[in-house]
């Protein structure tokens, strides 16, 4: 099939094509958005980056105002393809039950399978493709939380879902456990209408938050959250927030469990995002004692291989320090007490003091 002319393109017709394309690749939902977003939008960005919510992630006031206005971003942008690419595998072990486990591990769901990254560019490069086939020569470019883009607020601008209190976009239908991406194209397609918010008065989400960084509706504190300060924060894990971590070693769901929304969560038919190595059942004491080489392997395609070995077993060592007292516990940690990491050291000595031993 030959590409229509420009001026003879039905737009209509083309998202209406876009959208099951996106559904035949794998995508849950797919909507179209305008490429610029509300001045109040990106209001709340400043006000936020102002109360310094962002901590140590310095890329986000470097990038400013870019990232509410994709047009800068992608030059001659018109329209916005938002999708959704659910992730949560049915096979893993109920996170309620990991979290209740003191000696197990709990990461974010999103995480133990392979990086989610390139698996969703993929997907927007295909579609890409497909629209270039039919549309013929277009400038566009696909992200996956790849670049400054507030994914959220394109997402819900055009209907994909709501912005939740707790900041993440929700589905009535699917919940909260999915991946975002986005295409931008220089095509003037229509844009979807956005959809009624359905939080209502429910505060779960902030209720539960186990170090209260969702300070109001619609705001976190990354400075509080388990996400950010067990992956972008480099340094020490403030020692009064130690505690409230629990067991938490990678990431954070408590605020998506919650939500009622999410009994409706789709699982994921994508194999990159099933269990590896058994990290949705695996214990503090095993993962605590693999070596960086062994980190490496392991850890190879997942979206934990960025944080490091280092930053790994701190986080580790504070699970570990939260853990039930028993042999295996302080024999791990001693066994690390002489690590070469003076960040490792400072965690595995405040972990020992937990359990009594100086």
């Amino acid at each position: 099939m030959l590409p229509e002319p420009a001026q003879n393109r039905d737009y209509p017709e083309l998202a209406r094509q876009i959208k099951a394309w996106a559904r035949d690749l794998g995508f849950s939902g797919a909507t179209i958005g305008r490429a610029e977003l509300p001045v109040e939008v990106g209001q709340r960005l400043l006000d936020w980056l102002a109360a310094g919510h962002h901590g140590e992630m310095d890329y986000m006031v470097r990038h400013g105002l870019l990232r509410a206005r994709p047009a800068e971003l992608v030059p001659g942008a018109l329209s916005v393809v938002s999708v959704r690419l659910p992730y949560r595998d049915p096979a893993a072990r109920d996170m309620h039950a990991v979290l209740a486990d003191g000696d197990k591990a709990a990461i974010a769901r999103y995480a133990l399978g392979r990086d989610y990254h390139k698996t969703v560019r993929n997907r927007l490069q295909k579609l890409a493709d497909r629209l270039h086939a039919a549309a013929g020569p277009l400038g566009y470019r696909v992200f996956s939380d790849s670049a400054p883009l507030m994914e959220v607020a394109l997402a819900a601008q055009s209907g994909l879902g709501w912005r939740g209190k707790h900041t993440l976009l929700i589905h009535r239908d699917e919940g909260s456990f999915f991946f975002l991406g986005e295409l931008l194209t220089d095509l003037p397609l229509p844009a979807d209408a956005p959809v009624d918010a359905h939080c209502g008065r429910c505060t779960r989400c902030l209720d539960v938050c186990p170090t209260q960084a969702i300070v109001a509706p619609y705001q976190v504190d990354a400075r509080r959250c388990i996400s950010y300060l067990t992956i972008e924060l480099a340094g020490a894990i403030p020692e009064p927030l130690r505690p409230l971590i629990g067991n938490r070693v990678y990431g954070c769901d408590d605020c998506q469990l919650v939500c009622p929304w999410n009994r409706f969560a789709v699982p994921t038919a994508e194999a990159d995002f099933a269990v590896r190595h058994g990290l949705d059942d695996a214990s503090l004491v095993s993962l605590f004692a693999w070596e960086a080489d062994e980190f490496a392997q392991r850890m190879a395609g997942s979206p934990i291989y960025r944080i490091g070995h280092e930053r790994w077993l701190r986080n580790l060592a504070v699970g570990l320090g939260n853990a039930p007292s028993s042999q295996a516990v302080t024999a791990a940690l001693l066994a690390r007490r002489e690590h070469p990491s003076a960040l490792v050291r400072e965690h595995v000595a405040w972990a020992l003091a937990r359990h009594g031993v100086l």
